[in-house]
């Protein structure tokens, strides 16, 4: 019999005015441990890690990463929805393993990405939907995932670049992140087609 896998999307990192946007596609198998999932922007810090390592060693998943560079180039929205396209080729890359562990042999993915657009994905039949990061536990998997590895990416970011505080806003335009942009100038991963 066939299994429908669902799998969700999200991404991390629009509104900031520096650093990358990422995003994540997880597929997530039928017995994971859901009450430990949220909207990652819901869940602690602790909270979100924790559970991180739970979708890391169970679930079926991939990471994407588009940077600063790509953002100017591409805009924001298109780099998003690039940046799901590149996590589930990543996720692709896993799934026989993960398939076999799972004893799946006959399937069909489906996709839900969270907001209004869905990324560019062949063979993929996607749909989106607002605050589906809220609703389906494999998208707040993809939130979860997505924003952790953000956020390291910006602490290592801050051990680079002390002085724009990156550990602390990670990028988002706090007062204070636009003031110190506004007094020393753009930092080397500052998204320079943002205002700020």
């Amino acid at each position: 019999m066939q299994t429908i896998l669902l799998c969700g999307f999200d991404e991390a990192g629009r509104g900031p005015l520096a650093g990358p946007v990422t995003a994540g596609a997880v597929i997530l198998p039928a017995d994971f441990p859901v009450e430990i999932l949220n909207d990652s922007k819901k869940l602690s810090e602790k909270k979100r890690e924790s559970a991180e390592k739970v979708i890391l060693e169970s679930a079926c998943w991939g990471l994407g990463i588009v940077d600063h560079t790509q953002i100017d180039r591409m805009n924001i929205l298109r780099a998003s929805l690039y940046a799901m396209r590149l996590a589930y080729e990543d996720m692709l890359l896993k799934f026989p393993g993960w398939a076999k562990k799972n004893n799946i042999t006959e399937y069909r993915i489906t996709g839900i990405a969270d907001g209004t657009f869905i990324p560019d994905i062949k063979d993929l039949e996607c749909r989106c939907e607002p605050k589906a990061d809220g609703k389906y536990p494999a998208v707040m998997a993809a939130s979860i995932i997505a924003k952790v590895e953000r956020d390291s990416i910006m602490k290592k970011m801050d051990e680079l670049y002390p002085e724009y505080g990156y550990a602390a806003h990670k990028g988002y335009p706090t007062k204070k992140h636009i003031e110190i942009c506004r007094r020393i100038g753009a930092s080397p991963i500052q998204r320079l087609s943002f205002k700020y």
